[in-house]
């Protein structure tokens, strides 16, 4: 890969998928921005409580598609298309292991909320029992 001016992605995705080393590296930092708009974007629709971050789901889903041998990409918008189902399976691999009966998932909250029962009024007394 030539080094001169501003690097066309498609290229560096071009470069990669053929097997250069350099450009497989120069991916990440280019990519990052977008990767994170994106999982910014589908972490925002996850429920209340979720506990994976933003930044771990773009390195997951950068690990899958990279980590791939010849993913066989087809330009820019293919490894966007890709990378947006892979945060979507990490999401919901997430979601079917909290969801699992060892993490609780079967269990259901109680409200504890106003008891209808009175509460115990009866006189204490000192302990032990003596008499003189």
């Amino acid at each position: 890969m030539k080094n001169s001016g501003p690097v066309n992605l498609t290229d560096v995705i071009d470069a990669a998928a053929q097997g250069d080393p350099h450009a497989a590296e120069q991916l990440l930092p280019i990519l990052y921005d977008e990767l994170h708009r994106l999982a910014h974007s589908y972490m925002n629709r996850q429920a209340e409580g979720h506990t994976l971050q933003t930044t771990a789901l773009v390195h997951e889903a950068y690990m899958r598609l990279v980590g791939k041998d010849d993913p066989g990409w087809n330009g820019r918008g293919h490894f966007f298309a890709a990378a947006a189902q892979a945060m979507r399976q990490i999401l919901i691999e997430q979601a079917r292991r909290k969801a699992a009966v060892k993490h609780g998932g079967a269990a259901r909250r109680v409200d504890l909320g106003p008891s209808s029962h009175k509460p115990c009024r009866r006189r204490m007394t000192s302990w032990p029992l003596t008499r003189p």
